[in-house]
């Protein structure tokens, strides 16, 4: 089964993101494809390289980007909701990558399943 991942929520303010990066992770376990993530409203604060929690707690950033790296997951970040937050280009972190809300539909229309985490 394909499936898309939409992501609402920041990375430390709510559940959303580590609910969603733990979906995904089990799902590729369980032989399932995650083709795309798509980091919309304050979900593009999960894809900047700035982030720096403290050393005794999970990284999120770093956890999408090995997703990314192992599995091949394209990691989209909406262009508009990021430029809000002034996440430019030049702050993404690795595997991640800027675009329009298309990626979104397309997503959609390509998924078997498409989930939804964050208002």
């Amino acid at each position: 089964m394909n499936i898309g991942i939409l992501i609402n929520e920041g990375p430390y303010t709510h559940q959303a993101s580590d609910s969603a990066y733990l979906f995904a992770r089990a799902a590729i376990e369980k032989g399932h494809r995650v083709s795309r993530v798509f980091f919309y409203h304050d979900g593009v604060n999960n894809s900047t390289r700035l982030t720096e929690p403290p050393q005794d707690d999970r990284h999120i950033v770093n956890r999408w980007a090995k997703l990314n790296q192992e599995h091949g997951v394209d990691l989209v970040v909406c262009v508009a909701a990021a430029l809000r937050r002034g996440i430019k280009e030049e702050n993404l972190a690795s595997g991640f990558r800027i675009s329009g809300l298309g990626q979104l539909i397309e997503s959609g229309i390509q998924s078997d399943r498409y989930v939804t985490f964050g208002d």
